[in-house]
């Protein structure tokens, strides 16, 4: 091994979210801190292929869909129509400023940027490998592992094939396809369904369960399900495929119950994998599981003392917004040891299909077995004035709370900005003791009109069912 070039007291290796919670928290605190991205510019796959580029382009479908479907824009002409490449470009904008953003951060904090390949030497030495070979070698005291994930590969399928797509390069996709098959109906097949769908496209979405986004609250997945059937997607639940073949003007699927799907193009999105493999954590006598993710105490430390990993490495909940809490509490377990920081047991469910989906808390399901004693509160968009002026009737709110205590248990949004409504009813959840009550939405004057009087309104409902 050559000789080590430079010390720092924490290394980061990679920029999304978790990485770049956990640098800033550590440098703040007056540690020098390294950050390793192998890409050129930072920000990680969310910023780059992930979250930003796909809500960006969920926005540009919707508002798509708005206006062809509001009375003002309606009339004698045909709907306006836009191609995959225009909203693309779009989204290309918001990441570009993204990355400015983010360098930024690093910059003014005075965390130290190195791009290359990161890999273990030891638990205190890391190689850096950068494209043309150059290599060098960093000591540190601690380590902070979030390279996150990328789409699963299974070996049978060609990915080189120029209209087979996983969920990063669909995003480079050149060709303006009238068809696709969409193979995993999870949260990114669903929202990709929903994105390709409303610029036209016909779409097979083809689910691996029985249902769509089984951990959903029943209610709100079988929203989902119709709503995609009504404008348009064919949904095959319970179906595997055989094989994929590629050809030059498109894909054919085989399903393992012998039908036969025909599109332009495929997109893949059944599975991540976690970016495990250049980092050589033999030489630390780390064992990732089969999906290459590491298992980490609850303070996010790894069984090597001095190296921590956050973000989607880890598996579950993976979500951008709590690899960012992931990050701040690994970096103040680093700094004081074991602390009392945890990431909140109720972590919100955003995911932005057309409409969108967002839930905290408990489902119906989840309370029916545990034998609580629940009722429900309901709303329904197309009674709001909001709504109703903004043509954005399709969608709901459900309030779960406890008929005796009238804490609330759950909420469930199907909707239009339904990922930020939610943040209301979680905000009265977290509170402790009386103060997490229904009655909150009853006694508390919400602007009118609003999406938010939803809460009013269901709640309302809801108490009135228990009320002789």
């Amino acid at each position: 091994m050559s000789e080590v070039t430079t010390q720092f007291d924490a290394v980061v290796i990679g920029s999304g979210p978790g990485g770049e919670g956990a640098a800033m928290q550590l440098v703040k605190k007056g540690r020098s801190v390294a950050m390793i991205e192998k890409h050129d510019s930072l920000g990680g796959g969310c910023t780059h292929w992930g979250t930003i580029p796909s809500k960006a382009l969920r926005h540009s479908v919707s508002r798509l869909i708005e206006y062809n479907t509001n009375p003002l824009f309606m009339g004698a002409c045909a709907p306006h129509s836009m191609s995959f490449a225009a909203i693309l470009k779009h989204a290309q904008g918001v990441i570009q400023k993204q990355v400015q953003m983010r360098s930024g951060f690093y910059q003014r904090n005075g965390v130290t940027v190195l791009h290359g390949t990161a890999s273990f030497e030891d638990s205190h030495t890391i190689k850096i490998t950068q494209d043309d070979g150059t290599v060098e070698y960093i000591g540190t005291k601690q380590i902070v592992i979030a390279t996150g994930s990328r789409p699963y590969h299974p070996p049978d399928v060609d990915f080189s094939h120029e209209r087979i797509y996983d969920s990063d390069t669909v995003l480079s996709l050149k060709h303006e396809p009238k068809s696709i098959i969409i193979y995993g109906a999870g949260v990114i097949g669903s929202e990709y369904a929903s994105i390709f769908r409303g610029l036209g496209v016909k779409v097979d979405l083809i689910n691996t369960r029985d249902r769509l986004l089984s951990f959903l609250d029943a209610e709100i997945s079988d929203a989902l399900s119709y709503h995609l059937r009504n404008n348009g997607v064919v949904i095959r639940h319970n179906e595997e495929y055989e094989r994929i073949e590629g050809h030059a003007d498109g894909v054919t699927l085989f399903t393992k119950s012998g039908k036969r799907l025909d599109a332009d193009c495929l997109l893949y999105a059944n599975g991540r994998s976690g970016n495990i493999e250049e980092l050589n954590v033999a030489a630390l006598g780390l064992k990732p599981n089969s999906r290459g993710q590491l298992e980490v105490s609850n303070q996010y430390q790894t069984e090597v003392e001095n190296v921590f990993a956050v973000g989607d490495i880890i598996g579950y909940p993976s979500l951008a917004s709590a690899a960012y809490d992931q990050g701040r509490i690994c970096a103040t377990a680093m700094l004081e040891g074991d602390c009392e920081k945890r990431l909140i047991s109720d972590i919100p469910t955003g995911i932005y299909t057309i409409p969108e989906i967002s839930s905290v808390g408990k489902t119906e399901e989840e309370l029916t077995q545990q034998k609580v004693p629940y009722e429900v509160g309901r709303a329904q968009f197309k009674h709001l004035a909001r709504a109703q002026i903004s043509n954005m009737a399709v969608g709901s709110l459900k309030i779960l709370f406890h008929r005796e205590t009238k804490e609330v248990l759950g909420i469930h949004c199907f909707g239009e900005r339904a990922a930020e409504i939610i943040h209301i009813g979680q905000a009265i959840m977290e509170q402790k003791g009386e103060g997490n009550t229904i009655e909150y939405f009853v006694n508390t004057t919400f602007n009118y009109p609003t999406m938010a009087e939803a809460y009013r309104v269901a709640a309302l409902n809801g108490l009135n069912r228990i009320r002789d």
